[in-house]
């Protein structure tokens, strides 16, 4: 078995596990040859959470769970395991007790909210057409239609769902802002890292898909997480 700490994905809304593509072929790259990352149902926190606590118990040994956008959420709900050493968001929300991401998102609305839609089945999109523009303005157009066509629409009600016990308060963490985030506000990603007290605050000049657009210093964040947690 390797002598790294496995690492555990998480994605977020409007993008699967195959969001952390580029990241997963870094990492190994790097050495790390146990990485799994969740494919969440975004039905609810709560359902996503327990997908994520799933995936964590399969593991043996340390785990470093690292969450992405709504996937920040996620790992704040689900991160209280004994063998998750560290948490690492990117571009996450980060809620607090009793707070979600649509009630933070509401404090301080991001450049692009007004593109995203419901449909009659109450699923939440991003209209295709804005997609580029939105998300991940700072990758090319061909790989932005692809993130568009095959997006992962959260059912709205999540978006409401508040966090009970966030794992941040009894865990290590580390944050990366986006400087270009059209989907959560750059300040507010700065306001939920400072309350935290990360070990370690990166800004990248990246949109929202910064997993995509910088993968090599999002590993590098996720590489400190790992060495300083699981030597």
């Amino acid at each position: 078995m390797s002598a790294k700490p496995a690492i555990v994905l998480v994605h977020g809304f409007w993008g699967g596990a195959a969001h952390w593509a580029n990241v997963i072929v870094e990492l190994n790259k790097r050495g790390y040859d146990r990485i799994h990352a969740v494919e969440n149902p975004l039905t609810s926190l709560a359902d996503d959470a327990e997908r994520t606590r799933k995936m964590i118990r399969q593991v043996d040994g340390p785990v470093v769970l690292v969450g992405h956008s709504y996937g920040g959420a996620v790992i704040t709900e689900a991160g209280d395991l004994p063998n998750v050493t560290a948490l690492v968001y990117i571009a996450a929300f980060a809620p607090d007790a009793g707070e979600s991401p649509g009630g933070i998102t509401q404090e301080m609305p991001p450049a692009a909210v007004e593109n995203i839609a419901p449909d009659s089945d109450g699923y939440l999109w991003i209209k295709q057409d804005k997609f580029h523009e939105s998300f991940a303005q700072d990758v090319s157009a061909d790989e932005a239609l692809v993130m568009a066509v095959t997006q992962k629409a959260p059912i709205g009600s999540t978006f409401g769902d508040n966090v009970t016990a966030p794992a941040w308060r009894n865990k290590p963490v580390w944050y990366q802002v986006s400087t270009e985030d059209r989907m959560i506000h750059p300040d507010n990603e700065r306001r939920m890292a400072a309350r935290m007290n990360p070990r370690e605050t990166v800004e990248l000049d990246a949109s929202h898909a910064s997993l995509a657009s910088r993968p090599g210093p999002v590993v590098d964040l996720i590489e400190a997480a790992a060495n300083a947690t699981t030597g």
